[in-house]
């Protein structure tokens, strides 16, 4: 009996590790707040860029975003995908300089840029 639960509960951590959820522990963080203070916005750019230190959000952001441009945000939550639409948009209209650096540094090809690109123009995002 012992072995036939340890067996399960094995199966349950492969399968729960094949499709795991980014953490929504920072789903509440304002973002109508940041995106109000450029020095708040500037800080989440220079932990992104290596240029500064990390609040625990935007080291958690720092850590997911590669695996989140790869995967088409398939492990983000709702509120992450509109948020991060939300961000985008900021960063693209009202901080380009800030934008391209992040470009910069997590799209050096461009690819991210041409496979996203189409679906982020329905959302008014043009890159």
């Amino acid at each position: 009996m012992k072995l036939l639960v340890v067996a399960l509960a094995a199966l349950v951590g492969i399968v729960l590790a094949d499709n795991p959820k980014y953490t929504t522990k920072y789903d509440n963080v304002d973002l109508d707040e940041i995106i109000k203070s450029d020095r708040l916005m500037k800080n989440y750019v220079n932990c992104l860029l290596e240029k500064g230190k990390c609040t625990p959000d935007g080291a958690e952001l720092k850590r997911v975003l590669p695996d989140a441009l790869h995967t088409e945000c398939s492990k983000c939550s709702e509120t992450q995908k509109k948020g991060s639409r939300k961000i985008m948009r900021h960063l693209i209209d009202n901080k380009p300089e800030w934008w391209k650096e992040l470009e910069a540094k997590y799209d050096k090809e461009g690819s991210y840029k041409k496979t996203y690109r189409e679906e982020l123009k329905k959302d008014g995002i043009n890159l």
